[in-house]
């Protein structure tokens, strides 16, 4: 740990929503209650595909990895949380705080390639049908399927190991539920400047490549669809990507105004508002959005259910 003339910091508080026990109780029960329905139904679309041969498809394979990302993503943060408000504890160690900000970076960036890829997807299946099966190939598949992992890991690694260098002095107060990478540097009492520079040219990086190539797929996608003379083959080809889309609207609508900007433009309640948004309310909604709009996978869960309620 940093030692010198400052205070060693080995653990820090997290102050998370309200000290009164009532509200207390309130979030325990509201964000176990979130919890639960992202794990079971992310796990749901991740079972329903692996069971289903008919699922076996690129577009499945990306949406199995998004799943598994948005369980990992709320399990970083919304467990110790419920531990701390049960326990009446607010610390975390050092060690487990850094962590936990390495890994809510890995699952963010992780989600944020993972629409990129998607949309390049549905470009390829509604641009390129025919070739299709030719572009979409195994190995390319699981090409898009590492990179992200393997570049998100590098990103997180590259704070995690800027963070690391930084002191922290008698302050050891941070005004969130998690240890997010924002607040953790406005506690520094170093110069980030170097951090922040870094922070603000890989998130320009993070999103700006996935949200140019999920950009252009759609602009070539509503040109290739306004080319199709039936209003039901319009209507087939844009449902398709009904769910992606809406999925793509809610992720950047939160993370751009948390992640992208230095942290001295943030105040603590937009950071914890925006956490929440892309954490914890976006991996819950998204088993939502991709059953409720698409046809197969509901099927699919039908077949799984059925199949559950046979061995009963």
């Amino acid at each position: 740990m940093h030692q010198g003339n400052e205070t060693i910091i080995s653990k820090f508080i997290l102050l998370g929503f309200s000290n009164q026990a009532e509200q207390q109780k309130l979030f325990f029960v509201l964000f176990l209650g979130m919890y639960l329905v992202t794990v079971v139904g992310n796990g749901l679309i991740i079972l329903a595909i692996g069971l289903d041969t008919y699922l076996h498809t690129p577009m499945y394979l990306f949406l199995a990895n998004l799943s598994f990302a948005d369980i990992s993503s709320i399990s970083t943060s919304v467990p110790k949380m419920l531990i701390n408000i049960q326990t009446n504890s607010q610390s975390i160690s050092y060690e487990s705080c850094i962590t936990q900000m390495y890994f809510s970076i890995v699952f963010v960036v992780i989600d944020n390639f993972l629409l990129g890829v998607m949309a390049y997807d549905r470009f390829v299946a509604i641009c390129h049908p025919l070739n299709y099966a030719t572009i979409m190939q195994p190995r390319l598949c699981i090409l898009l399927t590492v990179i992200p992992w393997v570049f998100s890991n590098m990103v997180a690694l590259t704070h995690t190991l800027l963070l690391i260098r930084l002191l922290f002095c008698d302050s050891n107060t941070l005004p969130h539920f998690f240890c997010d990478l924002a607040p953790l540097l406005k506690l520094s009492c170093s110069d980030t400047m170097i951090n922040e520079l870094v922070l603000f040219i890989v998130g320009l990086l993070v999103i700006t490549f996935p949200f140019s190539l999920i950009l252009f797929s759609y602009v070539c996608i509503v040109k290739a669809v306004l080319r199709i003379s039936s209003t039901e083959g319009k209507w087939k080809a844009f449902s398709t990507c009904g769910s992606h889309l809406t999925v793509v609207l809610l992720f950047y609508g939160t993370i751009v105004g948390v992640y992208f900007f230095p942290s001295s433009t943030h105040t603590d309640h937009r950071d914890k508002i925006g956490a929440v948004l892309f954490t914890v309310v976006t991996p819950m909604m998204n088993p939502f959005i991709y059953t409720l709009r698409n046809k197969d996978m509901k099927g699919a869960l039908r077949k799984l259910i059925n199949r559950k309620c046979s061995f009963l």
